[in-house]
């Protein structure tokens, strides 16, 4: 199969709606889209991504007139529900309630609740609103790996299995959404993201779930967002120390300068903000893992960011790409 980058979206509409796969652009990362209530279309997902079929996906409405057509919010969390809904909508925020029959079992890996989100991306948004129809869309890359924000890492992750790549230039936000499930009078984050518990605390009380051993929402494994490279995650770089003709290349955080001796230890060196903002990080991250990635490294160290607000996001996603691997010198066991 050929794999096309285009800016066409007409032509994303038309393969959607004859069951088709195709990369689509959002506010976080590149989604691999299907419509998500046929489930033969959905199935092309797992099989594209390589993606176990126990993991659930999100589902992405065209509007908000979906939402009850899709989930059961007649619960007592309904209105939680609606009031973050009218705060967090259209944007990086899904929330995992109960399903309703018309979702596809394949959707939710056989689950009883879906996760369903809006996104805020202009042409994301417009291709969904044209079809009328909700969009299972993980990350586009295979499965595990470090998710997409330009539509070359789609083709580099997915070139030959799916058919169109909408190219809308870089995500904004750089890692994926948010993901809560509500229990009565609190909110659990599944999954931290743009959204962060500070604000989301001034609905209700906020419990941070731990990843459990059955997966209840997209993005909880424990290894995820992993590149090829072995990758270490330290508190301070300058405490590493390669081992002898070790190429290492570095991730670093604060303000440094590349010509300083303390990074001649180093292959190549990628600064996720020299501002120490953590916005220009989150939207930095997969990018610069993917460039490290590609340099025939034998291990990428990355330092550790403040844990506060999004950078408590980012942290996740680093902890899990070096899951399994060893403790470096300068992270705390």
């Amino acid at each position: 199969m050929k794999t096309v980058i285009s800016t066409d979206r007409a032509a994303a509409v038309e393969l959607l709606r004859k069951g088709e796969i195709v990369a689509l652009p959002t506010e976080t990362v590149y989604g691999l889209a299907a419509d998500a209530l046929k489930p033969i279309a959905v199935a092309k997902i797992f099989e594209a991504k390589d993606r176990p079929r126990f993991d659930p996906l999100i589902v992405h409405l065209p509007s908000r007139d979906w939402l009850e057509k899709i989930v059961d919010v007649s619960g007592q969390d309904r209105q939680l529900i609606l009031r973050l809904a009218d705060k967090f909508w259209p944007g990086p925020f899904t929330m995992v309630s109960k399903k309703r029959k018309i979702v596809p079992e394949i959707v939710t890996a056989g689950l009883d609740t879906v996760a369903v989100r809006i996104s805020a991306h202009p042409v994301f948004a417009e291709i969904v609103r044209e079809l009328d129809l909700p969009l299972a869309a993980p990350s586009a890359n295979r499965f595990g790996r470090v998710s997409p924000t330009t539509a070359q890492h789609v083709l580099d992750e997915l070139g030959g299995r799916i058919p169109l790549i909408i190219d809308a230039g870089p995500t904004e936000h750089g890692i994926e959404s948010t993901i809560v499930t509500l229990r009565e009078e609190s909110i659990g984050v599944l999954r931290r993201g743009p959204i962060t518990a500070e604000r989301l605390s001034e609905f209700a009380k906020i419990d941070l779930v731990t990843a459990a051993r059955r997966v209840s929402a997209p993005g909880q494994f424990p290894s995820h967002y992993a590149p090829k490279t072995p990758l270490r995650l330290v508190d301070n770089a300058e405490l590493f120390s390669p081992d002898k003709n070790e190429r290492v290349g570095l991730l670093a955080w604060g303000r440094r300068r590349t010509g300083e001796p303390r990074f001649l230890k180093f292959a190549d060196v990628r600064r996720l903000s020299e501002k120490q903002d953590l916005r220009e990080a989150a939207a930095n991250l997969f990018r610069y893992l993917r460039e490290l990635d590609t340099l025939r490294l034998d291990l990428i160290v990355a330092e550790r960011v403040p844990s506060r607000g999004l950078g408590a996001a980012i942290l996740d996603r680093l902890e899990r790409a070096s899951h399994g691997q060893p403790v470096a010198p300068g992270m705390p066991e």
